[in-house]
């Protein structure tokens, strides 16, 4: 039977069936393995249109193979060519392949002709196609007189080329005598032909060097026509007219093209104004993917064209005064293209097989059959062969019957040939795949895993896996007819071991091969997209995980190309790093993971963004009095869309140099209408903003003047004060050059009392800003206006603002001074009002001056110091803080106006009680003994009334920072020296100390002391010492410590757990004695408890080192009352007053806090 290998899949089925590929005996292009008898196939031959360089020797190739080897012969335009008798032609060993050698003599042109080659052996001959040979050739133009060429500006025009007929045809441009190709565009075009067309000549088309060239690249030479002159005369031009076309001719033409060409369809046509082409098909469309235009539109291109591209294609040219239409008729012929070529049959003795050739073609090809190069009509006759038309039908062959057969398809336009044998052998099977192959597949994806054989007849193939060789029975594998197994989603298990078995009845054959799945590669972290600014810096992440087996190569692409060779772009392991980025960087950057199994990439777009370029071409249009239109061309926006342009305007008249801003637009706009004002030489300039920020400026645009007219506004902050006690100063803000409207600008100040029946009184001043009105009442109200004027004429009428003449110092001083103390620091004034009248000015208010009496030794140190306070407005009362208890004081009230102070009332005396004394000045421990401290000090330095006595407290304070029972004493005011007996020795005690008035107790001052150490206990330790050196009594110390060491650790994590500790305890159970009041039953503090570090000492101390405790001086500064030196006071004695004044440094004398001070500080400040 015949074999032949379909082109189908079989799938395996589900069931037990082992896996076995039944191919049918039909097997087409079969490869005979080389060893095996086999008649000849042509394996290369030159193309059927041979055109072959004259200058080089003539190569016609046919090569063979076939087993015996073939031999080869040549005919040539249909006749046995002997080489033998030619000694210029050779042929290569092994080979049919003709060499001609005439390069050393003879010539091309002798050897033209049509050749076919024969390769023969025992078992049948195989033909190639008919070779034609012709050399190329670039012949020279014909030589021509060309006569100079002169129009009229606006006629058409038509160059001819006509080049000489090469072969192959020769490539045409026009070009100058400087080898510049002439520039073409919609009105100027190469054609088709070569001819060059001219819509209409224009007076630039003139030159004397219109040159046409031919290039023949088989030769790679070039051609050139002699030079056309053309001159354009630039009279008046053409008048216009509608289009004509200067090609094709007329209204219809043919056009005939082969399938698989290049279909090209011109239209050129002429006009003025030029016109434009489009193109259409009528009763259908344009091939999308196939139709391009070239050479402005006036080609129509359409690439491998079929035979439904046949049919009416229009092309209309159009201007302003016309269309004209042509319609072009095309038809597509087909040379013969093949439907089934014949394909070589392998048969074993006994089987059938068909041999089948199949083409089409416009007209229809004729099939036409031969055998061994022979019509088969004149072959010898075989019964096992019945020709069928296309095909030829072969029945129980037998092996002395195989031969080659030739099918021959041809039409008018061409022919196809094809050599297919018909083999007759008995083979067993053999596995043509190598064997033991690693075939090595990334997981999740296909495997193929080869198993070529061959075999007469056809074998069977059957695949096995593993070594224990089951067959494959499942139904995730797909066998190819060629043998091929597909294992079409490999997975991790599908590694191991195949086997490929090939049976026909002559033997068996088998074949091992391997797989391998692996990871496949991954790209876990991707580069991102990126928008940047110009000049700075991107970076690109990219990272990749694969196979532990596989060593990937990372690569790095811009635009599916390599990366710039610039040093800015710079790539480490995982990181693509850009510096300096530019425009040109802007685009799309792959990172590609390559192994030599699989690839895998990801893309991130860069853009490249930056502030707008500037606008450019501006240009002013619609230009009035007071308006004009401005219009712009946006620069680059830089990858950022603009949102808005800032226009700006320069008055070169007024203020050259300095630009305002005038008006803000859409970034969609460009253009404005402007409102300008009169008198004004403006520039302007516009910027574009986008969201990376603003351009620069854009050049100025032409000045544009307007024309003057009246000021539209008259000058602000209009005011009249006076200066002196006779006069009213007017002043005004000036309008500026912008403002003012025309040149001449002036202002007329008028003026008049406001209770008076005057007429105004007007002034017209140049342009400044003040004018005095000398000879005026004191302080009188005056209406005011100014109006600017220029030469053109008024502003409108002013606004009438009010003024008054200058102030005087007030007469009268305030009457009735009455003074109320309300406690030791504070005083309450009240005085009458003085008549509006005497105030001679804008009443500010009325200031207290006051101060203390010294005594007669510190009046001599020095100068009696006097506060002030002002109180704002009309206020009849005030308070007096910050007052010194147990002092006498003075006082007087004067009023104030804008000129100044009235004089002063008659001064009032008055008396502050007694308050409670500052803290003692200092305080130290001297002369300290086993169990004595002497104390010493000095009295406070603001005793504020008459001490009665002093108050001492102290008590010991134990190892663990306990404090003992508190021991109360009074001692008289006038001691400055204590010494305190029976305290305990080496003890350390903490002293509160205290002056008192009949008022109550002042601020206290506080100390710390240690008693000395008994110097007897000392020498009594000493001689013990002996006793510490013996090994019982260090052993027992030993033991102690470690038990103590372990009472610590303990009470440690106790404490650490939260649990409470005695010291703990006390201290929650006793605040400080700074913040807690004694205790009522028995006078004493509670204990004591550094809240820091439970330390007695503390650095930082603020005790000096001699051990004195001195307070710091402290006033009842009437800051206290207001902002800075200035307060107010209401009448409910709240600070509503102005303090002013410079005062000196001196001891406070203020009131301090009786509070005690917390003996926690007072440990903190002890040295």
């Amino acid at each position: 039977m015949p074999l032949k290998i379909m082109p189908k899949k079989k799938h395996l089925s589900a069931g037990r069936v082992p896996l076995i590929l039944f191919l049918c005996q039909m097997i087409g292009a079969l490869d005979v393995p080389l060893d095996l008898v086999q008649p000849p196939t042509i394996t290369q031959q030159s193309p059927k249109d041979y055109i072959v360089d004259p200058r080089e020797n003539i190569v016609i190739q046919c090569e063979a193979k076939g087993k015996p080897p073939p031999s080869f012969s040549w005919t040539r335009n249909g006749t046995h060519f002997d080489i033998d008798k030619d000694p210029l032609v050779t042929m290569k060993p092994g080979s049919g392949t003709l060499i001609i050698n005439i390069i050393t003599e003879g010539k091309a042109e002798t050897y033209e002709g049509v050749y076919q080659c024969t390769a023969r052996n025992e078992r049948g001959a195989a033909v190639s196609n008919n070779i034609v040979v012709r050399p190329s050739r670039s012949p020279l133009w014909t030589k021509e007189r060309l006569e100079p060429i002169t129009l009229r500006n606006g006629q058409s025009l038509v160059l001819p080329c006509r080049p000489p007929i090469g072969l192959p045809p020769a490539i045409i441009f026009w070009m100058d005598n400087s080898f510049q190709r002439l520039p073409q565009s919609e009105r100027v075009s190469q054609g088709l032909n070569g001819d060059l067309y001219f819509s209409n000549v224009l007076p630039e088309d003139t030159r004397e060097d219109y040159i046409c060239y031919a290039r023949f690249n088989h030769t790679q030479t070039i051609q050139q026509k002699q030079p056309i002159s053309l001159k354009v005369i630039s009279a008046k031009p053409s008048k216009e007219r509608p289009p004509t076309f200067l090609t094709p001719e007329g209204n219809e033409s043919l056009k005939e093209e082969l399938r698989g060409n290049v279909l090209s369809l011109e239209c050129i046509a002429e006009g003025l104004p030029t016109p434009i082409i489009y193109w259409i098909k009528e009763d259908g469309t344009l091939p999308v993917n196939r139709t391009f235009y070239r050479n402005f539109k006036k080609t129509l291109q359409i690439t491998q064209v079929t035979e439904a591209d046949s049919g009416n294609y229009q092309c209309i040219a159009k201007n302003p005064l016309g269309a004209v239409h042509h319609t072009i008729a095309v038809t597509v012929k087909a040379a013969p293209y093949w439907i089934a070529a014949p394909q070589n049959l392998v048969l074993s003795p006994g089987e059938n097989g068909t041999l089948i050739c199949r083409a089409n073609g416009n007209p229809k090809p004729r099939i036409a059959w031969l055998t061994n190069g022979v019509p088969i009509e004149i072959a010898p006759e075989d019964p096992s062969r019945k020709i069928d038309g296309d095909t030829i039908i072969f029945s129980n062959v037998q092996e002395r019957l195989s031969a080659v057969y030739q099918c021959n398809a041809s039409n008018e336009y061409g022919y196809l040939l094809a050599n297919a044998f018909v083999n007759v052998l008995a083979e067993p099977p053999r596995i043509l795949t190598s064997a033991n192959i690693l075939y090595q597949v990334i997981a999740n994806r296909p495997a193929f895993l080869d198993c070529a054989f061959f075999g007469s007849p056809l074998p069977t193939i059957e695949w096995f896996k593993g070594t224990k060789g089951s067959a494959l029975h499942e139904d995730i594998y797909v066998l190819h007819d060629n043998g091929t197994l597909e294992i079409p989603v490999a997975q991790k298990d599908s590694t191991g071991t195949y086997t490929c078995v090939a049976r026909n009845k002559l033997g068996m054959a088998k074949n091992e091969v391997h797989l391998e799945i692996k990871d496949p590669t991954r790209i876990i972290k991707q580069p991102e997209h990126a928008v940047v600014q110009r000049g700075s810096k991107v970076s690109f992440e990219c990272k990749v995980k694969h196979d532990h087996t596989l060593i990937p190569t990372i690569v790095w692409l811009k635009d599916h190309g390599e990366l710039p060779n610039e040093e800015r772009f710079s790539v480490d392991k995982d990181h693509l790093v850009v510096t300096d980025v530019s425009d040109d960087d802007g685009g799309t950057y792959t990172c590609a993971a390559n192994t030599t199994l699989d690839r895998v990439s990801a893309s991130a777009v860069l853009r490249v963004v930056d502030v707008p370029n500037p606008p450019f071409d501006l240009e002013l249009t619609n230009q009035l009095d007071k308006s004009v239109q401005l219009t712009w061309t946006p620069g680059d926006d830089n990858n950022s869309p603009i949102t808005k342009f800032i226009i700006e305007y320069e008055d070169a008249m007024h203020e050259a140099g300095v630009w305002h801003h005038q008006a803000e637009v859409s970034g969609t706009q460009t253009t404005a209408q402007l409102k300008l004002s009169p008198y004004v030489n403006y520039s302007f300039r516009v910027m574009a903003e986008n969201n990376i920020g603003r351009s620069v400026p854009s050049e100025a645009s032409e000045q544009y003047l307007t024309k003057a007219a009246e000021p539209d506004q008259n000058p602000t902050a209009v005011e009249g004060l006076g200066t002196e006690p006779d006069n009213l100063v007017i002043t005004w803000k000036p309008l500026n050059g912008f403002e003012s409207n025309g040149p001449g600008l002036q202002y007329k100040v008028s003026w008049r009392q406001k209770d008076g029946d005057d007429e105004w009184t007007s002034v017209v001043v140049a342009n400044v800003s003040k004018y005095i009105v000398s000879g005026t009442p004191t302080f009188v109200p005056y209406l005011i206006k100014v109006q600017a004027l220029n030469d053109v004429g008024f502003a409108p009428e002013p606004a009438v603002v009010m003024g008054h003449s200058g102030e005087d110092l007030p007469m009268v001083a305030p009457g009735n001074v009455r003074v109320n103390v309300v406690n030791s620091t504070l005083a309450e004034v009240h005085w009458d009002p003085v008549p509006l009248k005497s105030v001679r000015g804008h009443l500010q208010g009325y200031r207290i001056y006051y101060w203390k009496v010294q005594s007669s030794s510190k009046r001599n140190r020095r100068h009696i110091e006097k506060k002030i306070l002002t109180f704002q407005g009309s206020k009849t009362h005030g308070m007096l803080p910050g007052l010194q208890p147990y002092s006498h004081y003075f006082l007087n009230v004067r009023v104030v106006n804008g000129k100044g102070e009235g004089p002063a009332s008659s001064d009032r005396g008055f008396h502050t009680p007694e308050g409670v004394p500052s803290a003692p000045s200092s305080l130290k421990i001297v002369n300290p003994t086993l169990d004595s401290l002497t104390l010493e000090w000095d009295p406070p330095s603001h005793p504020n009334g008459v001490l009665t006595e002093y108050t001492l407290k102290y008590q010991p304070i134990n190892s663990t920072h306990e404090l003992g029972p508190l021991v109360d004493l009074k001692i008289p005011a006038n001691k400055t020296r204590w010494t305190l007996k029976n305290l305990n020795f080496s003890t350390r005690y903490k002293f509160y100390f205290y002056a008192q008035t009949s008022v109550g107790s002042g601020s206290q001052i506080t100390e710390e002391a240690i008693t000395t150490v008994d110097e007897g206990k000392m020498a009594m330790a000493s001689r013990q010492v002996d006793i510490a050196t013996q090994g019982w009594f260090i052993g027992l110390m030993c033991a102690v410590a470690l038990l103590i060491l372990i009472l610590l650790i303990v009470c440690f994590v106790r404490r650490n757990k939260g649990g409470k500790y005695p010291v703990k305890e006390k201290e929650d159970a006793h605040a400080d004695p700074e913040i807690q009041p004694m205790k009522e039953d028995d006078g004493t503090f509670g204990e004591y408890s550094d809240a820091e570090d439970h330390k007695p000492l503390k650095k930082g101390s603020r005790t000096p080192s001699d051990r004195t405790v001195k307070k710091e001086d402290s006033d009842d500064s009437l800051v206290d009352y207001g902002e800075g030196v200035n307060g107010q006071f209401n009448e409910d004695g709240s600070f509503i007053g102005q303090y002013s004044g410079k005062k000196e440094k001196e001891p406070a004398e203020g009131n301090e806090s009786s509070e005690a001070p917390s003996p926690v500080n007072a440990m903190n400040s002890f040295v």
